[in-house]
């Protein structure tokens, strides 16, 4: 009965329209608790969420690209600590943007470890090297639609200052599409073949990669925002970026399309310890360094810490809510979230497109929602 707690919620934001519908997953040990379809994936025409719908994921994009390099990682292709420009000369003179103007010479290399942190002084425009970025068009996280490589674009990037020294700040922004282009660099495959021979494909995470062909284009949800409180259609699937693909452009940090069932078995990978069915993605010491906290109270996000890839909660209390120690997740700027919860062996998914959302605190409240059900 505490989970219609979490129906409730959901069922009032889209009865409210300040949402047109969604996906929720829970899963414990494995098992689906909640795999349920709310509202419609398209309104104007009265077409009803399906637990196969396909979203836009974003920033959840990331986790994925962040488990491609540690698939190269664990085969000995670099170590964290390793320059980037090592593998991608073209961020080898470096400059960092100072607050009053002008740059001066970074204090030490960039890392791979900055860029899995994103403590890489790469932001999504704002900082004091924001008049360079906007002059080089780099205005917003979203990649998707522009018609250059991932090589080209990395090329453009590295012309521009940092906006921090490397290793200072948690400034969250383009370090994973950077992260992206190394892997293409040390695999020698572009990231989508990548990502699809070593995680989507053994994992079976069919309707996951960088844009929806055309049989699967109905299963494409709209986006929908809140302006002024009320839901308004922002973009039809037959319009999307992701539909009129391929794109060259793979933007690792905020470019792949997935489903509920997909994601979430992605994420039981994690919880398993890198391995789902039978198949193995990564060691289960991996996995362990990519939950630990490597930030401090430099970390930024939803808990205390922040690992490889998203955020981690390093204590009780960290999340400032309901939440177990060693628990991590982060969310997309189309509204879902994920947490994953190995102390409590739970998945917690939400699947939506709302952007912008407003006020909506919908996405952060599912967690509690979820938690205050667990009685054992």
């Amino acid at each position: 009965e505490r989970l219609q707690r979490l129906d409730a919620a959901i069922g009032e934001q889209i009865a409210t329209r300040q949402l047109a519908g969604g996906v929720m997953v829970v899963l414990r040990d494995g098992r689906p608790v909640v795999f349920k379809a709310y509202g419609q994936q398209d309104i104007e025409n009265a077409r009803p969420m399906r637990t196969d719908t396909i979203f836009r994921i974003a920033s959840m994009t990331k986790a994925i690209t962040t488990v491609a390099a540690m698939i190269l990682y664990e085969e000995g292709r670099f170590l964290l600590k390793d320059p980037v420009s090592r593998y991608l000369p073209a961020f080898a003179h470096l400059q960092v943007a100072l607050p009053g103007g002008g740059t001066e010479k970074p204090r030490r290399p960039l890392t791979i470890h900055d860029l899995l942190t994103h403590t890489a002084g790469m932001s999504y425009g704002p900082g004091p090297a924001k008049a360079a970025y906007d002059a080089a068009g780099m205005k917003d996280w979203y990649l998707v639609g522009q018609d250059e490589t991932l090589a080209q674009w990395t090329e453009r990037f590295a012309a521009l200052p940092l906006q921090s020294q490397p290793g200072e700040q948690f400034i969250y922004g383009y370090a994973t599409d950077v992260l992206g282009r190394l892997v293409e660099v040390v695999s020698g495959m572009p990231l989508d073949r990548f990502i699809e021979q070593r995680i989507t494909g053994p994992l079976r995470m069919r309707d996951t990669g960088f844009w929806v062909p055309p049989e699967k284009v109905g299963r494409l949800a709209n986006v929908y925002g809140l302006e002024g409180g009320q839901l308004k259609l922002m973009e039809t699937a037959a319009r999307s970026d992701f539909v009129n693909g391929p794109r060259q452009l793979l933007s690792g940090g905020a470019g792949m399309v997935s489903t509920a069932g997909d994601y979430s078995r992605f994420l039981q990978m994690l919880l398993n310890r890198g391995e789902l069915d039978g198949v193995r993605i990564l060691a289960p010491h991996t996995v362990a360094l990519m939950t630990a906290d490597h930030l401090g109270d430099k970390a930024r996000g939803d808990a205390d810490g922040f690992g490889l890839g998203f955020w981690v909660n390093v204590r009780r209390g960290g999340f400032k809510e309901l939440g177990s120690p060693g628990a991590f997740g982060w969310g997309s700027a189309y509204f879902p979230q994920y947490t994953v919860d190995p102390q409590e062996r739970l998945v917690v998914l939400l699947m939506t497109q709302l952007r912008p959302a407003g006020h909506s605190t919908l996405a952060l409240r599912v967690r509690n929602l979820t938690y205050q059900a667990l009685v054992r």
